[in-house]
């Protein structure tokens, strides 16, 4: 995939993985548009990096999402490069009634707004040169955490979906990438902590984007990150570990 000369969207860019992406790709002279739920975060973005395009959006709210596909297309014709990056981290214990509110976002945000939107652009996308999607999953998508196994779920979904995609837009321009982090420095999973200004813990973003950008730059199509290589690579015996305790 070409580096620059691009006009990229991102989804969930106001933070972690998504900006960071946004913050790259803007450096390498490429046109970045993101969308996020959270407006203060969006204008206080746009204060620190004029370049970067901005556009209020729950992406859990399908309305919204063609909405918002729409807007992209209409506004920046010339868009090539969508990247499929927002997304929660939510616990569930399944040996009692669950908060089915609470598993049908993790689902809407996590799975079918990724599948919805790349739907909607895919028609796009097909006349575009140097085209492609780029959807981040995780290493658990490969091996889960039990203690939050609708977020594992919905990555191990993203995998098998992104095999699908990749082989049905095999007759066309888009390539299509799966990025899938280790555990990360970010704010994933703040819903859980009770300081919620604590991050993540895990490998530094700026250790992550040196090889995911080499990644992409590679045309690596799958490519498991840090970690992630081993969650990949050695599922059964990784599960047993992570899921002793």
């Amino acid at each position: 995939m070409k580096a620059s000369n691009n006009t990229i969207f991102i989804t969930g860019g106001t933070s972690g993985i998504g900006l960071a992406f946004a913050e790259a790709f803007l450096a390498k002279g490429n046109k970045v548009i993101i969308c996020g739920r959270r407006e203060d975060r969006l204008k206080e973005i746009k204060v620190k990096h004029p370049g970067i395009i901005i556009k209020q959006c729950d992406i859990a709210d399908e309305k919204q999402r063609i909405a918002l596909a729409e807007w992209v297309i209409v506004n920046h014709y010339e868009v090539n490069i969508v990247i499929n990056n927002a997304g929660i981290q939510l616990t569930a214990n399944l040996t009692q009634p669950v908060n089915i509110t609470r598993i049908r976002q993790e689902l809407e945000i996590n799975f079918i707004a990724p599948l919805h939107l790349a739907s909607l652009f895919t028609p796009h996308l097909s006349g575009r040169n140097d085209a492609a999607i780029i959807n981040i999953t995780s290493g658990l998508a490969f091996v889960p955490l039990a203690f939050m196994p609708v977020y594992c779920a919905t990555k191990a979904a993203m995998h098998s979906l992104t095999l699908s995609l990749r082989h049905q837009l095999k007759g066309t321009s888009i390539k299509v990438f799966e990025i899938a982090p280790p555990s990360m420095d970010t704010e994933l999973g703040h819903d859980r902590r009770e300081d919620k200004t604590q991050t993540h813990g895990g490998i530094h973003v700026d250790e992550f984007m040196a090889e995911a950008m080499q990644a992409l730059e590679d045309d690596l199509l799958e490519a498991p990150i840090g970690q992630a290589k081993g969650l990949r690579a050695k599922r059964e015996e990784a599960f047993e570990r992570m899921n002793a305790h």
